[in-house]
Formats: C-alpha cells, sequence, structure tokens
C-alpha cells in the first residue's frame, strides 16, 4: 500500500508557485499500514491498537499543525514580507519530507516522529496559507472547509458502504496516484528545460479540470486510509500504529489541502 502527500513551496508575495515535485515526492508508502506489516504478532487489551485511539491522536496531530500554521501566519502578520516566511515553509518542506520517510521505514517511532511532522507540515502551510491569503484574501479558510467537508463526505461514504475498499478499487486509486505523481516529477524536471504545462498549471478548463481529477484522487486516498486503519485495529496491531495511522491520515489530508487550495486559487483566477 502506497501512501503520499503534496507540498508548495518558494512562494512570493503576489504570486505563489507550487513545486509539483515537493507534491509527488512527499506522497510515501506506508508499508505498516499494509497487512502484516506490523510483523505476525497480535496484541490486545491495553497495548493493542484501536480506531478511537487513532481518531484522538488524528486530532492532536491536527491541533499540533494548527497551532504552527499560525505561528507562522502571526510572524508573517507582524512583518508581511516572504522572507519572514519562507525560512519556515523551507524548513517545514524539508525537515516534513525527512521525518516523513523516518516515520515510513520506522512506524515504531511514530508517537515521536508523528508530532514532529505535524509541527512542520504546519510550518510550511501556515507559510504558504499566509502568502496565498495576500492575493486571494480568505481563500485558506475555503480551502480548510473544503478539506474537512471532504473528509466528512468520504467518511460517511465508507461508513455507509457507499464506496467499499475493495482489492480493485485500492489497485485503482494507488495506480492512480502513482500516475499523478510520476506526473509531477515528470513536470518538475521539465520545467528545468524550459517545458511549461501552460494549460494543465492556467486557470482554464484544461486546468481546473485537471485539479478537479487530482482532488478527486487525493480524496479517494482517504477511504483507503480508513479501510487500513480499520483493518490493522481488527488485527490486532500494536498501539503505536494509532501514531501511525493518524500520521498517514494527516499526510493525505495535507495533499488534499494543497489541491484545493490550488484549484480555488485557479477558480479565482477566472
Amino acid at each position: 500500500m502506497r501512501r503520499a502527500s503534496g507540498f508548495c513551496a518558494g512562494a512570493r508575495l503576489g504570486r505563489v508557485k507550487c513545486y509539483p515535485a515537493f507534491m509527488a515526492l512527499m506522497r510515501t508508502s506506508n508499508p505498516a499500514l499494509s497487512r502484516g506489516a506490523f510483523g505476525r504478532t497480535t496484541t490486545f487489551g491495553e497495548n493493542a491498537m484501536t480506531i478511537s485511539g487513532t481518531v484522538n491522536k488524528t486530532g492532536v496531530l491536527l491541533l499540533l499543525a494548527f497551532v504552527s500554521a499560525c505561528w507562522v501566519w502571526a510572524r508573517f502578520n507582524a512583518a508581511p514580507a516572504p522572507a519572514t516566511v519562507e525560512p519556515w515553509m523551507l524548513a517545514g518542506v524539508l525537515g516534513g519530507f525527512v521525518v516523513a520517510l523516518v516515520t515510513v521505514f520506522k512506524p515504531v517511532w511514530a508517537p515521536f516522529t508523528a508530532p514532529a511532522y505535524a509541527v512542520l507540515e504546519g510550518l510550511a502551510l501556515g507559510g504558504i496559507s499566509a502568502l496565498v491569503n495576500v492575493r486571494y484574501a480568505g481563500l485558506p479558510a475555503e480551502a480548510v472547509g473544503v478539506t474537512f467537508a471532504v473528509l466528512l463526505v468520504m467518511l460517511a461514504a465508507y461508513q455507509s458502504g457507499v464506496i467499499r475498499a475493495t482489492a480493485r478499487f485500492q489497485m485503482g486509486v494507488v495506480a492512480a496516484t502513482g500516475g499523478v505523481m510520476l506526473f509531477y516529477v515528470g513536470m518538475w524536471i521539465l520545467g528545468f528545460f524550459g517545458v511549461q504545462f501552460t494549460a494543465l498549471n492556467g486557470s482554464g478548463p484544461i486546468g481546473i479540470g485537471f485539479s478537479l481529477v487530482v482532488c478527486a484522487i487525493a480524496a479517494l486516498n482517504l477511504v483507503l486510509d480508513f479501510n487500513l486503519i480499520e483493518t490493522s485495529a481488527r488485527q490486532g496491531a500494536p498501539r503505536f500504529m494509532e501514531w501511525y495511522g493518524a500520521f498517514a491520515l494527516l499526510v493525505t489530508l495535507v495533499w488534499l489541502y494543497i489541491e484545493i487550495l490550488r484549484l480555488l486559487m485557479k477558480m479565482r483566477e477566472r
């Protein structure tokens, strides 16, 4: 099972430039949430993973990300210049990438690395959102609202059985997400040679349509998160997997937020 996230960096006042490579590279695999990834050991009782425990820890991570994002935003309001937030954004993007990789390959460290990842993501997203808000007032708040609305809709669809995480469904979502990742990386590399995908990145019908498709793929990844967290808890995964499940869900939410933010920016430009 693969998992991943997206990031924007290098924003400057009046214009925000998103680097698709970061958005693609931060989508990392979550082997610890795949079947049997926590080993042959099953745990029951106080030391076992629970869905409610994962929900609580997801709330903790979201709160940490929110607090660090607000801190960066406040710094920008005090000194509204790109230089105020760019170092924090860079630290958040690069630090988040490193911590995400550590968490993926050492899931047992998730109780420590997942909170660190949330704080770093907050630094990055706080800076990005503050810069976007300069040109598109109120847009980041709209993107946050839409992101959580999508989360609730997908959760309701999963719990009601409207969307079922069948093997074919999972393969389709994984393939689509991998395709987006490869396309973003290819687009980033070609950018060094002056090749630009103006139509896809623009505010025309093609650009908006592309963003809608990517947002849909990111949203469908939430279903995989729900299913794998539920399956891991049912199989008796160790307690640290609660933190890892929360980390995995946060990764998807960050990616979804960035894609929704880009979509709303394109729509504002029309």
